[in-house]
Parts: structure tokens; sequence; C-alpha cells
């Protein structure tokens, strides 16, 4: 069984691997705002139970047996989010703080229920995807909004900025996943994106828009 602290660690390296399948004992330290000595030692304790390949002056991954440990806690921080939303009607906005602490509970009969009773959801309140039991992600292919061209149609489909700032920024311009949306216009200067939502237009900044992920509604 890992520690609170390995779990935070291993759900980290997760995340700042899923692109390049490694990262930096520099990049974790910034990510986890911890001291690079602190990070050093706890990344060579994680290479001893063979959860990350580690090597002075090298990057750093995570093994296989740390990817399904990793997402094995992943699944349950997201787990929490999609009941905390659906069967007790928290925002989406309120939720991550919550599942931060009970993602540490070790009890999986717990966690079977929940998505039991939740019916086994594929993703989580932020369109993230919710590893199944074995720790295997099925991970879907979007775009985001800043990526994309005038005059297309898309669907809102999930964040990779899922802090209480920024969704309460969505909600206040009143966008949600499964939003239908058409890019008006992409402004020269700054990359902002202008959509429609319905009749109403909605200007987004570039910064914004590389946080949002979207589909084209016509592929399935």
């Amino acid at each position: 069984m890992n520690t609170y602290t390995e779990e935070n660690y291993l759900k980290a390296l997760f995340n700042l691997t899923i692109e390049s399948g490694e990262t930096t004992i520099n990049d974790l330290s910034k990510e986890l705002s911890i001291k690079m000595p602190t990070v050093n030692s706890m990344i060579k304790k994680l290479a001893e139970k063979n959860m990350v390949n580690y090597a002075i002056y090298k990057p750093v991954s995570l093994t296989e047996k740390g990817k399904r440990e990793a997402a094995l806690v992943i699944r349950k921080h997201r787990l929490t989010e999609m009941f905390l939303v659906e069967k007790m009607g928290f925002g989406w906005d309120e939720v991550h703080d919550i599942a931060e602490q009970i993602e540490h509970i070790h009890a999986p009969k717990f966690f079977s229920k929940m998505d039991e009773i939740l019916n086994y959801p594929t993703i989580d309140p932020h369109g993230s995807p919710i590893p199944d039991q074995q720790g295997k992600v099925a991970w879907i292919a979007y775009d985001k909004l800043s990526e994309c061209k005038e005059g297309e149609k898309i669907i809102l489909s999930a964040v990779t900025n899922s802090s209480d700032e920024f969704l309460k920024f969505l909600n206040k311009k009143n966008l949600q996943l499964g939003t239908e949306l058409k890019i008006i216009s992409i402004e020269p200067f700054d990359e902002s994106v202008t959509v429609l939502n319905k009749k109403v237009e909605i200007t987004i900044s570039k910064l914004a828009a590389e946080k949002l992920l979207v589909k084209n509604p016509s592929i399935r």
C-alpha cells in the first residue's frame, strides 16, 4: 500500500508524462511546489519500489507498475468527482478539493459500488477519462479550441484545467461540457476566439482557448 505522499507523486508524474512519457525532477518539483532535494529523495524511494525509472541526471518516467498505481488513484479521484456532481448536486467547480482527500481512501469495494451507482461512467465532470479497475485509460482524441478554424461547429467536451477559478470563469461565460458552439472569428492580433453559443457571442482569450478541448459533432 502506497502512502498519501507517494500517491501524490505518482499522480503528478502520470500527468506530467502523458505526452512525452518522461519528465524531469525540476518539473516535478515545480508541479508539486516541493524543493528538489526532497523530490529527488522520494523518486529514489519510488524507484526502489519499482514505480519509476530513475538515473541521475536523466529524465524520470513511470514503470508499468507505477502507471497502474497512479491511474488507480486518478480513477478514485474522478469517480468521486462524478459522484459529487451527479448524485450530490455539487457544481463541477466545487468537487476537486473534496476528491483530493477521498482519492487516498484504500477501500476497493467502496469505489466499486460508487462506479456501479453511477452506471460505470467513462469520463468525469471535466471530460477527462476515468481509468478502469485495471488502471487502463481509454484516451479520447480532442482538439484544442485554440487550434480550430473560423466557421467550424464544435462541441465543448473537456477542460485541461479543472481549477475552481477556471471553472467559475467558464460558468460566468455560460460554457458547460456538451455546449455546441460555432466559431465566428479569430482575432489576428491576440488570437482570441469569438464563438456563438445559441444566439450569444462570447469572446475567449487564447490562454483560455488552449485549455478547452472540443470535438466535431459530425464525428462520433
